[in-house]
């Protein structure tokens, strides 16, 4: 593997976690439509960021072990998906558009695991 196959492997699902959170992020903004006081503003945005900050403490945890932030992210991708139609809600581009990216990560988090002497020789 070349040194440049390497480092892409390595930081690619690093980068694109922190992108997912972000995205995810930017849910949070809508409670800023709503007309609260000051704290329960801050309550309300708290919450919503929660999902934000489970994707990056499996982000910490991936970040040294690969494996099981392929791991976290595919049983995350499957767990959304199975929730959200358990609960009927047939909203299909939002599952898509979670868990498709979790499973995304999740493999490309997987190959730098099976590739990780290749990778770690490479940084």
């Amino acid at each position: 593997m070349s040194h440049v196959h390497g480092r892409l492997l390595y930081w690619s699902p690093r980068v694109l976690s922190i992108a997912f959170a972000i995205f995810l992020s930017l849910f949070a903004l809508d409670v800023f439509n709503e007309v609260h006081g000051f704290w329960p503003t801050v309550l309300a945005f708290s919450i919503h960021l929660i999902p934000a900050m489970i994707i990056v403490a499996m982000l910490i945890a991936a970040w040294r072990w690969e494996w099981i932030g392929s791991a976290l992210f595919a049983l995350v991708a499957v767990y959304y998906a199975i929730h959200m139609l358990a609960r009927n809600i047939k909203n299909w581009p939002a599952v898509i558009g979670i868990s498709v990216p979790l499973l995304v990560i999740a493999a490309m988090f997987l190959a730098a695991w099976i590739k990780r002497s290749d990778a770690h020789l490479a940084r």
